[in-house]
């Protein structure tokens, strides 16, 4: 069974950096347990509850955002300083994949350490897409990392890629002007 779904699996798979779900499965027409049956026979690598990878293409190099957001599920979007690395506005190298879901997103199952949730409405302005991965805006991106307190020095050089690259607008730049202001001024009345 598993040998004529391997090739429509592995079409999915290219879409998703590697990686598949049983809802890939249910697409092509065949069940979560074929996915199970080809883990076990060692035709796919299983990644966590409901996550396979295909071990022939293992190593690319986004699978671990791609796993992020299938860990999650919903409408999650990559986000703070993981927006920022993606986009190449600063120097950041964050250690950890961040992503954001909606408030009342039910989590069921535990995750990895290497990955933070954020909770937050992300409206369809705030998001793009880079390489099939939904994620946050470089405007957003900035906006979120005011909000974590990633440093001024990341921030700025943020806010000049993105400027020099044509990214930021000038309503974009006046919304991150008005963030600073307000992280600045909470900052003073917390001392």
């Amino acid at each position: 069974m598993s040998e004529p779904l391997f090739p429509q699996l592995l079409e999915r798979a290219l879409d998703q950096h590697g990686l598949l779900t049983p809802e890939d499965a249910q697409a092509i027409g065949a069940n979560d347990a074929a996915l199970r049956l080809m883990a076990h026979r060692g035709t796919l690598d299983r990644v966590g509850f409901g996550i396979y990878r295909i071990p022939q293409l293992a190593g690319d190099q986004l699978a671990q955002y791609q796993e992020a957001l299938l860990r999650v599920r919903n409408d999650a979007a990559l986000t703070h300083e993981t927006a920022l690395d993606l986009h190449d506005l600063c120097d950041i190298n964050p250690a950890l994949v961040h992503v954001t879901v909606a408030p009342g997103t039910r989590l069921r199952r535990r995750l990895p350490a290497w990955l933070v949730v954020h909770r937050g409405h992300l409206d369809a302005h705030d998001l793009t897409w880079h390489e099939g991965l939904r994620i946050a805006t470089p405007v957003r991106a900035i906006l979120d990392g005011i909000a974590t307190h990633i440093g001024d020095r990341f921030v700025d050089q943020a806010v000049e890629t993105g400027r020099n690259r044509g990214l930021l607008g000038a309503a974009d730049l006046r919304r991150i002007d008005i963030a600073r202001a307000r992280a600045r001024l909470a900052a003073l009345e917390a001392q």
